[in-house]
């Protein structure tokens, strides 16, 4: 068995040794571009050149190593059709995802931005503290992901909501789903979470109409995909006073330019793209497992619905 790897960091070696480790039987095979690549059973990728396609077709099915699929179904009908696209289920990113939401819910209920501030200018003054009774949290996109996040928040007791594509019913969580339920999840929602993947329907999702609809004074973290999110409108209605500030970890360039005007607006926290990193080893483990089952002909749990986008 043979499995063709593709990373862009560079660090096939430790990816390849770490496959050897949990699935002995399989060649791991690093794919680079202009090179003969022998036929392999699986594939498994993140974020692949335009130039890997041929290749991919001749395999059973993709591993994608993230937990966002875009990157691979912006190749549209290019993307062989007749192989599976299987996503990674967690494998170490939800814990990362709730330590890193939860911090950035907290700093902002506890008015640490504010506090810091104070102590650069040398003023000790307790400030008036926020109510959880009017600072309800809401989540955009109830996976994987966005259960571990509310899953996290809910020890703080906060009040917590959740939006989604399809219906669904979270013990302690107020769920809105569909278009229809959109307007009502946004127009109750004083920190807005966004954990969606990335299709045609969520691009621009957030934009100056639907960012207006939050409650005055809202907060908004992005750790999702930076397309997302109307930047522009973010920014106007953070100065206008609508919006308190955000806290970002995803752009839509990457890196984020430094003359974009985030890096000049101090109510706004800007991360690299590092909210939820790919862990080697639990992926592995998990790609591995998933290769055993397919090898028996049994489903596998993480198979993309292309239509969706997830």
């Amino acid at each position: 068995m043979r499995i063709l790897l593709q990373r862009l960091d560079g660090k096939e070696a430790e990816w390849i040794s770490e496959f050897a480790g949990q699935l002995p039987e399989a060649e791991v095979i690093a794919w680079r571009e202009g090179e003969s690549i022998p036929d392999c059973y699986y594939a498994a990728v993140f974020r692949p050149p335009a130039a890997m396609l041929g290749d991919l077709g001749k395999v059973r099915a993709i591993f994608n190593l993230g937990a966002g699929v875009d990157a691979l179904l912006k190749f549209g009908e290019a993307l062989p059709a007749h192989v599976p696209l299987v996503r990674l289920d967690d494998a170490g990113m939800g814990v990362q995802m709730a330590e890193y939401v939860s911090h950035a819910v907290l700093r902002h209920f506890r008015r640490f931005d504010d506090y810091e501030a104070q102590a650069r200018a040398g003023i000790w003054q307790p400030l008036p503290a926020f109510d959880k009774v009017d600072f309800p949290v809401g989540v955009l996109g109830l996976g994987v992901l966005g259960t571990r996040v509310l899953d996290a928040l809910a020890q703080f007791e906060f009040p917590l909501r959740g939006w989604s594509r399809s219906q669904k019913h979270i013990d302690g969580v107020d769920c809105f789903a569909g278009e229809e339920g959109l307007e009502a999840f946004l127009r109750g929602t004083r920190v807005l979470i966004c954990l969606l993947p990335l299709t045609q329907d969520t691009h621009n999702l957030l934009d100056r109409a639907r960012l207006s609809m939050l409650l005055p004074g809202a907060y908004v973290i992005n750790v999702a995909r930076g397309a997302h999110l109307a930047e522009p409108d973010l920014l106007s209605l953070i100065r206008s006073g609508h919006i308190a500030g955000a806290t970002l970890d995803v752009f839509r360039n990457e890196p984020l330019p430094q003359q974009h005007p985030f890096w000049q607006e101090p109510r706004i926290t800007i991360t690299p793209h590092v909210s939820a990193n790919t862990l080697r080893r639990e992926s592995v483990a998990q790609i591995a497992a998933k290769i055993r089952r397919l090898q028996a002909g049994e489903p596998v749990a993480g198979t993309v619905n292309r239509l969706q986008g997830y």
